[in-house]
């Protein structure tokens, strides 16, 4: 049986050597996402319904969900990032969810995808902040109300704090993603283990915590694409309006 660590490993398509351009399982499983992602906003929205039905209603709640965690979080001048953040959202929530598909793969339990992503939020908000501001946006890293004397101190602390934030972005991530689906692989493999050695009898209790996991997983699967998304939000409110 495969370790609970080989279902992470990035191969080519079909086989054959790996390389700097090959079509990977993890690039397949992001065109799946977006397929999907796509197929499920225009599914919904095709038929636009005055009385909408559950494919409808469950597309609608998300451009309301999204709108709203906007408007909470970054006000009105957050309107115009509300196609970035809503692809953002879906993108990881779908990869997420499909991850949990029998056989699939879990782009975002990779952290150079979750850092990529991470990385592109960092520098948009950071030139959101300098096209803005300009120069001002720099008035970020002096704590306001802290004693001039302070400063040496606390600015340093201040931008190392803003230069950690793709890191935390990023592993958070990848590290829940990875950590759960190593624990539904090692509970999988207890099935087997403890099934053979009882008649079958003490496979039941792995199958339970698998269907438990999942169960769980799927919340996560929608908490991980929310707190990245939120965090975004979070973010772009400060490059927008600093202290």
């Amino acid at each position: 049986m495969a370790g609970p660590l080989e279902q992470f490993v990035i191969k080519p398509v079909g086989g054959g050597e790996m390389s700097s351009v090959a079509f990977t399982n993890s690039s397949m499983w992001m065109v799946l996402t977006i397929i999907a992602v796509t197929a499920f906003m225009v599914g919904g929205m095709r038929k636009r319904a005055l009385v909408p039905g559950p494919w409808q209603s469950m597309a609608e709640a998300t451009y309301e969900f999204i709108g709203s965690m906007i408007r909470d979080n970054v006000g009105d001048e957050g309107r115009k990032f509300f196609p970035f953040v809503f692809t953002l959202f879906m993108f990881i929530l779908f990869g997420n969810l499909l991850g949990l598909i029998p056989y699939s793969f879990t782009f975002t339990s990779h952290i150079i995808v979750t850092m990529a992503m991470a990385l592109f939020v960092f520098v948009l908000v950071t030139l959101v902040g300098l096209f803005k501001h300009g120069l001002h946006f720099f008035s970020f890293f002096v704590p306001s109300g802290a004693p001039v004397l302070m400063y040496p101190l606390m600015i340093p602390i201040e931008i190392i704090s803003y230069l950690s934030r793709p890191v935390s972005l990023s592993v958070r991530l990848f590290a829940n993603m990875m950590a759960g689906h190593t624990m539904m692989k090692v509970f999988a493999g207890f099935v087997f283990g403890l099934g053979a050695a009882t008649f079958g009898l003490g496979g039941i209790a792995p199958i339970v915590m698998n269907v438990l996991l999942t169960g769980f997983e799927i919340l996560v699967a929608f908490l991980q694409a929310y707190v990245f998304c939120v965090l975004t939000c979070l973010y772009l409110n400060d490059s927008l309006h600093l202290h």
